[in-house]
Protein backbone atom coordinates (compact mmCIF):
# COMPACT_ATOMS: atom_id res chain seq x y z
CA UNK A 1 0.00 0.00 0.00
CA UNK A 2 1.17 3.27 -1.10
CA UNK A 3 2.33 5.63 2.06
CA UNK A 4 1.15 9.06 2.50
CA UNK A 5 3.11 11.46 4.36
CA UNK A 6 2.41 15.55 6.00
CA UNK A 7 4.44 18.26 5.94
CA UNK A 8 3.60 19.59 9.95
CA UNK A 9 3.92 22.77 11.41
CA UNK A 10 7.41 22.13 13.23
CA UNK A 11 8.37 22.71 17.18
CA UNK A 12 10.55 25.25 16.89
CA UNK A 13 11.69 25.51 21.22
CA UNK A 14 10.04 24.19 24.28
CA UNK A 15 7.69 27.85 24.63
CA UNK A 16 5.97 27.43 20.53
CA UNK A 17 2.81 26.91 20.35
CA UNK A 18 1.98 28.19 16.86
CA UNK A 19 3.24 29.23 13.62
CA UNK A 20 2.04 31.19 10.25
CA UNK A 21 2.65 29.89 6.94
CA UNK A 22 4.16 32.93 5.59
CA UNK A 23 4.63 31.44 1.37
CA UNK A 24 5.27 27.86 0.13
CA UNK A 25 8.39 27.79 -1.81
CA UNK A 26 7.37 24.56 -4.35
CA UNK A 27 4.37 23.91 -5.84
CA UNK A 28 2.07 21.04 -5.83
CA UNK A 29 3.16 18.18 -8.04
CA UNK A 30 6.63 19.42 -7.15
CA UNK A 31 9.62 16.91 -6.48
CA UNK A 32 11.39 17.74 -3.69
CA UNK A 33 14.74 16.58 -1.84
CA UNK A 34 15.47 15.92 1.81
CA UNK A 35 16.55 19.16 3.69
CA UNK A 36 14.82 21.29 0.64
CA UNK A 37 13.67 24.42 1.75
CA UNK A 38 10.08 24.18 1.21
CA UNK A 39 8.31 26.92 3.09
CA UNK A 40 8.50 30.13 5.39
CA UNK A 41 6.92 29.93 8.73
CA UNK A 42 6.57 32.56 10.78
CA UNK A 43 6.76 32.11 14.47
CA UNK A 44 6.07 34.66 17.29
CA UNK A 45 9.84 35.34 17.84
CA UNK A 46 11.44 34.07 14.44
CA UNK A 47 10.63 33.68 10.40
CA UNK A 48 12.59 30.70 9.52
CA UNK A 49 12.10 28.12 6.80
CA UNK A 50 11.25 24.97 7.03
CA UNK A 51 13.26 21.88 5.55
CA UNK A 52 12.00 19.00 4.25
CA UNK A 53 12.08 16.22 6.84
CA UNK A 54 11.78 13.62 3.89
CA UNK A 55 11.97 13.36 -0.32
CA UNK A 56 8.75 13.33 -1.74
CA UNK A 57 6.12 14.91 -4.07
CA UNK A 58 3.96 17.57 -3.17
CA UNK A 59 0.36 16.52 -3.52
CA UNK A 60 -1.63 18.89 -1.57
CA UNK A 61 -1.22 22.23 -0.38
CA UNK A 62 -3.43 22.19 2.77
CA UNK A 63 -2.22 25.58 4.34
CA UNK A 64 -2.63 28.53 2.67
CA UNK A 65 -0.16 31.96 2.93
CA UNK A 66 -0.68 34.14 6.34
CA UNK A 67 -2.81 31.15 7.86
CA UNK A 68 -2.08 29.98 11.75
CA UNK A 69 -1.65 26.60 12.87
CA UNK A 70 -0.47 24.90 16.05
CA UNK A 71 2.37 22.72 16.11
CA UNK A 72 1.95 19.49 14.40
CA UNK A 73 -0.63 21.07 11.90
CA UNK A 74 -0.86 20.02 8.45
CA UNK A 75 0.68 22.41 6.53
CA UNK A 76 0.52 19.79 2.96
CA UNK A 77 0.30 16.28 1.86
CA UNK A 78 3.24 13.90 0.23
CA UNK A 79 2.68 11.28 -1.92
CA UNK A 80 3.26 9.60 -5.01
CA UNK A 81 1.61 10.15 -8.09
CA UNK A 82 -0.20 6.66 -8.31
CA UNK A 83 -1.68 8.08 -5.19
CA UNK A 84 -5.09 9.39 -6.24
CA UNK A 85 -6.56 12.44 -5.22
CA UNK A 86 -9.72 10.50 -3.92
CA UNK A 87 -7.26 8.26 -1.46
CA UNK A 88 -5.80 11.88 -0.27
CA UNK A 89 -9.27 13.01 0.67
CA UNK A 90 -10.02 10.00 2.58
CA UNK A 91 -6.74 10.38 4.31
CA UNK A 92 -7.63 13.99 5.27
CA UNK A 93 -10.98 13.21 6.61
CA UNK A 94 -9.74 10.34 8.47
CA UNK A 95 -7.07 12.69 10.40
CA UNK A 96 -10.00 14.75 11.68
CA UNK A 97 -12.09 12.39 13.34
CA UNK A 98 -12.35 12.23 16.65
CA UNK A 99 -9.94 11.02 19.03
CA UNK A 100 -10.48 6.92 19.76
CA UNK A 101 -12.26 6.31 16.23
CA UNK A 102 -8.89 5.39 14.46
CA UNK A 103 -7.32 8.48 13.40
CA UNK A 104 -4.04 8.23 11.87
CA UNK A 105 -0.86 10.11 13.52
CA UNK A 106 1.32 12.30 11.78
CA UNK A 107 4.24 11.21 9.91
CA UNK A 108 4.09 8.32 7.19
CA UNK A 109 0.76 6.67 7.38
CA UNK A 110 -0.60 4.23 4.74
CA UNK A 111 -2.87 5.41 2.37
CA UNK A 112 -6.86 4.34 2.46
CA UNK A 113 -8.63 2.59 -0.23
CA UNK A 114 -10.50 4.49 -2.64
CA UNK A 115 -13.92 4.13 -1.12
CA UNK A 116 -13.31 3.94 2.53
CA UNK A 117 -16.35 4.45 4.95
CA UNK A 118 -14.98 6.81 8.31
CA UNK A 119 -15.72 5.60 11.46
CA UNK A 120 -17.71 8.47 12.35
CA UNK A 121 -19.71 7.70 9.88
CA UNK A 122 -20.68 4.61 10.52
CA UNK A 123 -21.29 4.87 14.18
CA UNK A 124 -23.56 7.69 12.80
CA UNK A 125 -25.28 5.82 10.19
CA UNK A 126 -27.89 3.83 13.01
CA UNK A 127 -29.13 7.20 13.78
CA UNK A 128 -32.53 8.55 12.59
CA UNK A 129 -31.38 10.79 9.65
CA UNK A 130 -34.60 12.99 9.29
CA UNK A 131 -35.84 12.97 13.00
CA UNK A 132 -37.73 15.61 13.29
CA UNK A 133 -37.15 19.18 14.46
CA UNK A 134 -38.12 20.40 17.94
CA UNK A 135 -36.51 24.05 17.20
CA UNK A 136 -35.99 27.15 14.39
CA UNK A 137 -33.89 29.75 16.35
CA UNK A 138 -31.51 32.02 14.34
CA UNK A 139 -32.01 30.29 11.21
CA UNK A 140 -31.12 27.09 13.06
CA UNK A 141 -33.53 24.06 12.78
CA UNK A 142 -32.16 21.40 15.78
CA UNK A 143 -33.46 17.51 15.92
CA UNK A 144 -35.44 16.27 18.22
CA UNK A 145 -32.58 13.48 19.03
CA UNK A 146 -30.49 16.53 20.30
CA UNK A 147 -32.77 18.10 22.13
CA UNK A 148 -32.72 18.24 25.87
CA UNK A 149 -30.60 19.75 29.00
CA UNK A 150 -28.12 17.21 29.06
CA UNK A 151 -25.40 17.14 32.13
CA UNK A 152 -23.58 20.20 32.98
CA UNK A 153 -19.96 18.39 32.93
CA UNK A 154 -19.83 18.19 29.63
CA UNK A 155 -16.62 18.94 28.29
CA UNK A 156 -16.76 21.27 25.93
CA UNK A 157 -16.05 25.15 24.26
CA UNK A 158 -17.37 28.13 26.11
CA UNK A 159 -18.38 28.95 23.05
CA UNK A 160 -20.58 25.25 22.48
CA UNK A 161 -21.99 25.12 25.64
CA UNK A 162 -23.66 29.05 25.12
CA UNK A 163 -24.77 28.03 21.45
CA UNK A 164 -25.96 24.75 23.30
CA UNK A 165 -28.13 26.23 26.24
CA UNK A 166 -29.54 28.89 23.56
CA UNK A 167 -30.53 25.94 21.25
CA UNK A 168 -31.18 23.51 23.91
CA UNK A 169 -29.18 21.16 22.89
CA UNK A 170 -28.18 18.33 24.75
CA UNK A 171 -24.09 18.67 24.19
CA UNK A 172 -24.23 14.99 26.11
CA UNK A 173 -25.26 13.51 22.41
CA UNK A 174 -22.49 15.33 20.40
CA UNK A 175 -19.25 13.92 19.54
CA UNK A 176 -16.54 16.17 20.42
CA UNK A 177 -13.40 16.12 18.03
CA UNK A 178 -11.02 18.28 20.02
CA UNK A 179 -8.39 17.36 22.62
CA UNK A 180 -10.10 14.55 25.03
CA UNK A 181 -13.39 14.87 23.24
CA UNK A 182 -14.24 18.39 24.12
CA UNK A 183 -16.93 19.64 22.08
CA UNK A 184 -16.88 22.53 19.76
CA UNK A 185 -19.00 24.58 17.95
CA UNK A 186 -17.96 22.71 14.70
CA UNK A 187 -19.06 19.71 16.15
CA UNK A 188 -22.72 20.74 17.26
CA UNK A 189 -23.09 21.75 13.65
CA UNK A 190 -22.04 18.75 12.42
CA UNK A 191 -24.22 16.77 14.68
CA UNK A 192 -27.20 18.81 13.66
CA UNK A 193 -26.66 17.87 9.74
CA UNK A 194 -25.83 14.65 10.34
CA UNK A 195 -29.50 14.20 11.72
CA UNK A 196 -31.41 16.35 9.02
CA UNK A 197 -31.51 19.39 11.07
CA UNK A 198 -29.97 23.13 9.57
CA UNK A 199 -27.39 25.26 10.63
CA UNK A 200 -27.42 28.40 10.68
CA UNK A 201 -25.20 30.80 8.14
CA UNK A 202 -24.12 32.94 11.26
CA UNK A 203 -22.84 31.42 15.07
CA UNK A 204 -25.56 33.63 17.31
CA UNK A 205 -22.87 33.56 20.03
CA UNK A 206 -20.70 35.65 17.08
CA UNK A 207 -23.31 37.73 16.09
CA UNK A 208 -22.52 41.13 14.35
CA UNK A 209 -25.31 43.22 16.30
CA UNK A 210 -23.23 43.55 19.38
CA UNK A 211 -21.49 40.45 21.27
CA UNK A 212 -21.72 39.99 24.42
CA UNK A 213 -18.44 39.99 26.66
CA UNK A 214 -17.57 38.06 29.81
CA UNK A 215 -16.27 39.74 32.38
CA UNK A 216 -15.44 36.67 34.82
CA UNK A 217 -12.17 35.49 35.67
CA UNK A 218 -10.24 34.34 32.94
CA UNK A 219 -7.40 33.16 34.80
CA UNK A 220 -7.92 29.54 34.92
CA UNK A 221 -8.97 29.12 31.55
CA UNK A 222 -6.34 27.45 29.13
CA UNK A 223 -4.78 28.88 26.67
CA UNK A 224 -1.34 29.23 25.08
CA UNK A 225 1.24 32.03 26.78
CA UNK A 226 0.98 33.85 23.14
CA UNK A 227 -2.80 33.56 23.38
CA UNK A 228 -2.74 34.57 27.02
CA UNK A 229 -0.14 37.77 26.42
CA UNK A 230 -2.20 38.82 23.45
CA UNK A 231 -5.51 38.53 24.80
CA UNK A 232 -4.40 40.86 27.91
CA UNK A 233 -3.63 43.74 25.19
CA UNK A 234 -5.76 43.60 23.10
CA UNK A 235 -8.64 43.52 26.23
CA UNK A 236 -10.44 40.00 25.15
CA UNK A 237 -11.59 37.56 27.68
CA UNK A 238 -10.16 34.47 27.50
CA UNK A 239 -14.07 33.15 28.10
CA UNK A 240 -15.19 34.56 24.95
CA UNK A 241 -12.71 32.83 23.16
CA UNK A 242 -13.81 28.99 21.54
CA UNK A 243 -10.84 26.70 21.80
CA UNK A 244 -8.67 24.98 18.77
CA UNK A 245 -5.28 25.19 20.51
CA UNK A 246 -3.28 22.18 20.74
CA UNK A 247 -3.98 20.30 24.23
CA UNK A 248 -7.63 21.65 24.79
CA UNK A 249 -6.18 25.75 24.97
CA UNK A 250 -7.24 29.17 23.44
CA UNK A 251 -4.89 29.45 21.02
CA UNK A 252 -3.76 33.23 19.44
CA UNK A 253 -6.44 32.78 16.16
CA UNK A 254 -9.13 32.19 18.86
CA UNK A 255 -8.18 35.22 20.75
CA UNK A 256 -8.11 37.20 17.43
CA UNK A 257 -11.51 35.75 16.15
CA UNK A 258 -12.67 37.50 19.22
CA UNK A 259 -10.90 40.65 18.78
CA UNK A 260 -12.12 41.05 15.27
CA UNK A 261 -15.67 40.92 16.25
CA UNK A 262 -15.56 42.81 19.88
CA UNK A 263 -12.99 45.40 18.06
CA UNK A 264 -14.23 45.59 14.44
CA UNK A 265 -12.23 48.28 12.43
CA UNK A 266 -13.73 51.77 11.68
CA UNK A 267 -13.67 53.00 8.27
CA UNK A 268 -12.11 56.38 7.09
CA UNK A 269 -15.01 58.77 7.01
CA UNK A 270 -15.78 59.47 3.15
CA UNK A 271 -16.00 63.41 3.75
CA UNK A 272 -12.36 63.71 4.78
CA UNK A 273 -10.76 67.02 5.66
CA UNK A 274 -8.69 68.50 1.94
CA UNK A 275 -5.05 68.63 2.68
CA UNK A 276 -5.33 65.95 5.29
CA UNK A 277 -2.35 63.95 5.85
CA UNK A 278 -2.89 60.51 4.38
CA UNK A 279 -2.50 57.89 7.44
CA UNK A 280 -0.92 54.40 6.62
CA UNK A 281 -2.10 51.68 8.66
CA UNK A 282 0.65 49.21 9.10
CA UNK A 283 -0.12 45.58 10.72
CA UNK A 284 1.58 44.32 13.45
CA UNK A 285 3.81 41.30 12.68
CA UNK A 286 3.92 38.64 14.91
CA UNK A 287 7.39 39.46 16.08
CA UNK A 288 5.86 42.92 17.18
CA UNK A 289 2.93 41.53 18.50
CA UNK A 290 4.85 39.07 20.66
CA UNK A 291 7.39 42.01 21.72
CA UNK A 292 4.22 44.39 23.37
CA UNK A 293 2.67 41.60 24.35
CA UNK A 294 5.97 40.32 26.34
CA UNK A 295 7.37 43.65 27.64
CA UNK A 296 3.68 44.50 28.42
CA UNK A 297 3.81 41.59 31.01
CA UNK A 298 7.20 42.45 32.16
CA UNK A 299 6.57 46.17 33.38
CA UNK A 300 3.24 44.97 34.95
CA UNK A 301 4.06 42.11 36.80
CA UNK A 302 7.69 43.27 37.56
CA UNK A 303 8.50 46.28 39.78
CA UNK A 304 11.58 47.31 38.01
CA UNK A 305 14.27 49.69 40.19
CA UNK A 306 17.05 51.08 38.08
CA UNK A 307 20.66 51.65 39.36
CA UNK A 308 23.26 54.06 37.29
CA UNK A 309 27.15 54.05 37.03
CA UNK A 310 29.82 56.02 34.75
CA UNK A 311 32.37 54.11 33.21
CA UNK A 312 35.78 55.22 32.52
CA UNK A 313 36.55 53.72 29.25
CA UNK A 314 40.06 54.92 28.78
CA UNK A 315 42.14 51.58 29.71
CA UNK A 316 39.22 49.32 27.78
CA UNK A 317 39.57 51.39 24.75
CA UNK A 318 43.59 51.10 24.95
CA UNK A 319 43.38 47.45 25.24
CA UNK A 320 41.15 46.88 22.60
CA UNK A 321 42.90 48.59 20.06
CA UNK A 322 46.36 47.33 21.82
CA UNK A 323 44.28 43.61 20.83
CA UNK A 324 43.07 44.79 17.29
CA UNK A 325 46.57 45.82 16.07
CA UNK A 326 48.08 42.43 17.20
CA UNK A 327 45.98 40.25 15.82
CA UNK A 328 44.31 41.67 12.96
CA UNK A 329 42.19 38.40 12.06
CA UNK A 330 40.04 39.29 15.30
CA UNK A 331 37.97 42.97 15.19
CA UNK A 332 36.93 43.00 18.97
CA UNK A 333 33.98 45.63 19.78
CA UNK A 334 33.20 47.25 22.56
CA UNK A 335 30.38 44.90 23.14
CA UNK A 336 32.08 42.14 22.93
CA UNK A 337 34.75 43.64 25.83
CA UNK A 338 31.58 44.66 28.02
CA UNK A 339 30.08 41.21 27.28
CA UNK A 340 33.04 39.70 28.88
CA UNK A 341 33.02 41.98 31.17
CA UNK A 342 29.26 41.69 32.33
CA UNK A 343 29.94 36.96 32.33
CA UNK A 344 32.29 37.52 35.16
CA UNK A 345 31.14 40.26 36.97
CA UNK A 346 27.27 38.05 37.20
CA UNK A 347 29.99 34.71 38.35
CA UNK A 348 31.40 36.73 41.13
CA UNK A 349 27.75 38.62 41.99
CA UNK A 350 25.57 35.56 41.29
CA UNK A 351 22.50 37.06 43.08
CA UNK A 352 22.00 39.18 39.51
CA UNK A 353 22.35 36.02 37.73
CA UNK A 354 19.16 35.28 37.96
CA UNK A 355 15.49 34.01 36.62
CA UNK A 356 12.13 34.31 38.31
CA UNK A 357 9.98 31.22 37.89
CA UNK A 358 6.90 32.65 38.31
CA UNK A 359 5.01 29.13 38.72
CA UNK A 360 6.90 27.75 41.05
CA UNK A 361 7.55 31.12 43.37
CA UNK A 362 11.51 30.37 43.25
CA UNK A 363 14.43 31.71 42.30
CA UNK A 364 16.76 30.50 39.76
CA UNK A 365 20.25 31.34 40.40
CA UNK A 366 22.96 30.24 37.33
CA UNK A 367 26.16 28.98 38.04
CA UNK A 368 27.40 30.14 34.09
CA UNK A 369 26.36 33.74 32.35
CA UNK A 370 24.76 33.06 29.10
CA UNK A 371 24.19 37.18 28.33
CA UNK A 372 21.12 37.77 25.68
CA UNK A 373 22.21 40.86 23.36
CA UNK A 374 19.95 43.18 22.00
CA UNK A 375 19.89 43.00 18.36
CA UNK A 376 17.68 45.43 16.01
CA UNK A 377 15.57 43.72 13.49
CA UNK A 378 13.55 45.64 10.80
CA UNK A 379 10.64 43.99 12.32
CA UNK A 380 11.67 44.20 15.91
CA UNK A 381 14.47 43.45 17.98
CA UNK A 382 15.38 39.69 19.12
CA UNK A 383 17.96 38.44 21.95
CA UNK A 384 20.86 35.73 20.49
CA UNK A 385 22.44 34.34 23.61
CA UNK A 386 26.39 34.13 24.23
CA UNK A 387 26.31 30.91 25.78
CA UNK A 388 28.79 30.90 29.26
CA UNK A 389 30.38 33.95 27.98
CA UNK A 390 32.59 33.82 31.44
CA UNK A 391 34.28 30.58 30.30
CA UNK A 392 35.12 32.04 26.89
CA UNK A 393 37.96 34.21 25.37
CA UNK A 394 37.26 37.14 24.08
CA UNK A 395 38.23 36.00 20.21
CA UNK A 396 35.54 33.47 21.00
CA UNK A 397 32.95 35.71 22.28
CA UNK A 398 33.54 38.10 19.16
CA UNK A 399 33.57 35.60 16.32
CA UNK A 400 30.16 34.28 17.78
CA UNK A 401 28.56 37.25 17.92
CA UNK A 402 29.54 38.18 14.70
CA UNK A 403 27.79 34.63 13.60
CA UNK A 404 24.93 35.50 15.80
CA UNK A 405 24.09 38.99 14.48
CA UNK A 406 24.48 37.35 10.43
CA UNK A 407 22.01 35.09 11.44
CA UNK A 408 19.22 36.91 13.59
CA UNK A 409 19.57 39.74 10.93
CA UNK A 410 19.04 36.90 8.18
CA UNK A 411 16.19 35.43 10.09
CA UNK A 412 17.63 31.66 10.42
CA UNK A 413 18.54 31.42 13.99
CA UNK A 414 17.85 28.24 15.56
CA UNK A 415 15.32 28.21 19.09
CA UNK A 416 18.56 27.21 21.04
CA UNK A 417 20.35 30.36 19.80
CA UNK A 418 17.89 32.68 21.13
CA UNK A 419 15.65 31.47 24.18
CA UNK A 420 17.06 31.39 27.80
CA UNK A 421 19.47 33.23 28.75
CA UNK A 422 20.37 34.53 32.15
CA UNK A 423 20.95 38.02 31.54
CA UNK A 424 20.26 40.83 29.05
CA UNK A 425 22.30 44.09 27.70
CA UNK A 426 20.83 46.59 25.35
CA UNK A 427 23.53 49.16 23.54
CA UNK A 428 22.29 51.58 22.00
CA UNK A 429 25.72 54.33 22.47
CA UNK A 430 26.56 53.11 18.58
CA UNK A 431 23.06 55.11 17.87
CA UNK A 432 24.27 58.33 20.08
CA UNK A 433 22.32 57.74 23.03
CA UNK A 434 23.61 58.78 26.02
CA UNK A 435 21.63 56.90 28.47
CA UNK A 436 18.42 55.52 28.94
CA UNK A 437 16.24 52.55 30.66
CA UNK A 438 15.22 48.90 29.19
CA UNK A 439 12.86 46.54 30.29
CA UNK A 440 13.46 43.51 31.60
CA UNK A 441 13.38 40.20 29.55
CA UNK A 442 11.09 37.71 31.50
CA UNK A 443 11.95 35.67 32.92
CA UNK A 444 15.45 37.45 33.62
CA UNK A 445 15.93 39.37 36.91
CA UNK A 446 18.14 42.18 35.07
CA UNK A 447 18.81 43.79 31.93
CA UNK A 448 22.02 46.30 31.56
CA UNK A 449 21.76 49.82 28.77
CA UNK A 450 24.93 50.89 27.67
CA UNK A 451 24.84 54.76 26.30
CA UNK A 452 27.29 55.99 24.05
CA UNK A 453 31.32 56.25 25.65
CA UNK A 454 31.64 60.64 25.31
CA UNK A 455 34.23 62.87 26.24
CA UNK A 456 33.30 64.44 29.56
CA UNK A 457 35.78 66.81 31.93
CA UNK A 458 35.95 64.91 35.20
CA UNK A 459 38.40 64.89 38.30
CA UNK A 460 40.89 62.52 37.73
CA UNK A 461 43.79 62.33 40.44
CA UNK A 462 42.85 65.26 42.08
CA UNK A 463 42.81 67.46 38.45
CA UNK A 464 40.13 68.20 35.55
CA UNK A 465 40.63 65.66 32.51
CA UNK A 466 39.29 64.80 29.67
CA UNK A 467 37.89 61.00 29.67
CA UNK A 468 36.13 58.78 27.94
CA UNK A 469 32.99 57.95 30.04
CA UNK A 470 29.99 55.61 29.60
CA UNK A 471 26.32 55.40 31.25
CA UNK A 472 25.38 52.32 31.48
CA UNK A 473 21.76 51.69 33.75
CA UNK A 474 20.91 48.73 35.78
CA UNK A 475 16.80 47.74 35.25
CA UNK A 476 15.75 44.76 38.19
CA UNK A 477 13.44 42.80 38.91
CA UNK A 478 13.04 43.93 42.97
CA UNK A 479 11.24 40.57 43.31
CA UNK A 480 14.48 38.45 43.11
CA UNK A 481 17.07 41.22 43.38
CA UNK A 482 17.61 43.88 45.59
CA UNK A 483 19.77 47.28 45.60
CA UNK A 484 22.71 45.77 47.63
CA UNK A 485 22.72 43.08 45.16
CA UNK A 486 22.28 45.39 42.03
CA UNK A 487 25.04 47.64 43.19
CA UNK A 488 27.68 44.85 44.10
CA UNK A 489 27.38 44.02 40.29
CA UNK A 490 27.80 47.63 39.08
CA UNK A 491 30.84 47.71 41.44
CA UNK A 492 32.22 44.73 39.50
CA UNK A 493 31.56 45.84 36.09
CA UNK A 494 33.12 49.00 37.00
CA UNK A 495 36.39 47.42 38.32
CA UNK A 496 36.51 45.02 35.12
CA UNK A 497 36.08 47.71 32.95
CA UNK A 498 38.05 50.24 34.12
CA UNK A 499 41.33 47.25 34.57
CA UNK A 500 40.51 45.29 31.69
CA UNK A 501 43.77 43.39 32.26
CA UNK A 502 41.41 41.39 34.87
CA UNK A 503 39.45 39.64 32.20
CA UNK A 504 42.57 38.21 30.40
CA UNK A 505 43.28 36.02 33.20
Amino acid sequence: MTDIKIIEVPKWGLSMEEGTLNNWLIEEGDSFRLHQEVCEIETSKIANVLEAPFAGVLRRKVAVAGQTLPVGGVLGVVADASVSDAEIDAFLALRSTPAGTGAPQPGAVAATPAAPVAPAVAVKAAEPVAAPRVKSAQGWQVPQALAGAGPESVFATPHATRLAKELGIDLSRVSGSGPEGRVSVADIQQAVRDRGGKVAAVEPALKASGPARSRSDDSQVQATPLARRLAASLGVNLNDCRVTGSRGRVCKADVLEVSAVQHPPVAAPADATPGQAEVEVLPMSGMRKAIAARLQESKRTAPHFRLQADLDLQALLALRSELNASTPAIKLSVNDLLIKACALALVKVPDVNVQFDEARQAVLRFSDADISVAVALPGGLITPIVRQANRKSLRQISEEMLGLVTRAKAGTLKPQEFQGGTFSISNLGMLGVSQFDAIINPPQGAILAIGAGEQRAVAHNGEVAVRTLMTVTLSCDHRVIDGAQGAAFLAELKRLVQTPSLMML
